[in-house]
């Protein structure tokens, strides 16, 4: 994923600390590929990340929060898209924006493996979709931030509900056909049936 979208001022500890988790999301990832999600064992995390087994707990609480720490970092990736965004557009037309630029960024058979990942693990699954309402609420944020005043409240939590479901419906048309249409064009299709009934 790089180092794109972290302060420059970031100390030797937040950046040493950044990349460990890194480091143990990307073994995770690769021996829930190779072996399967359940198979997966934290000792084998460990020794991949090259970590101790006290230490992995020290950066996640289970296997289930870095499948979720993925997601977790797809929205906050989304929220400072949406900071970059002009504010002389609409928000629902800067946030379509932000995320087909996030959604350009992601290589289409990593994200259809993570997805198959987070779809064998019905603990994953349900706690999934209990992040929606948070991806919401981070939205929600940065849009009064940026078209602030009181009276616009509602509108902004409307959007946000709107443009994670509207993120939710492209991601699982890209995964149901395996990636063979890019999710960028998913997105603008959603958007454009969006437009259509609003």
């Amino acid at each position: 994923m790089g180092s794109e979208g972290h302060p420059a001022n970031e100390g030797l500890r937040e950046r040493k600390r950044r990349e460990t988790a890194q480091r143990i999301t990307e073994a995770a990832v690769r021996l829930f590929i190779e072996n399967g999600y359940e198979a997966t064992t934290l000792d084998a995390i460990a020794a991949a990340a090259d970590i101790s087994r006290r230490t992995f707990f020290h950066y996640f609480k289970s296997k289930d929060d870095i499948l979720l720490s993925m997601q977790g970092g797809g929205a906050e990736a989304l929220a400072a898209a949406l900071r970059e965004e002009p504010t002389d557009q609409r928000p629902l037309d800067a946030l379509r924006n932000a995320m087909i630029r996030i959604a350009e960024q992601y290589p289409a058979d990593e994200m259809i493996a993570i997805d198959r990942l987070m779809r064998s693990s019905a603990a994953v699954q349900a706690r999934k979709q209990a992040t929606y309402v948070q991806n919401e609420q981070g939205l929600f944020e940065v849009l009064r931030e940026r078209w602030p005043g009181a009276e616009r409240e509602t509108g902004h939590r409307l959007v946000a509900m709107l443009a994670v479901g509207a993120m939710r419906l492209a991601l699982e048309s890209f995964n149901r056909d395996e990636g063979r249409r890019p999710l960028p064009e998913l997105v603008r299709e959603v958007f454009s049936a969006l437009e259509t009934q609003v």
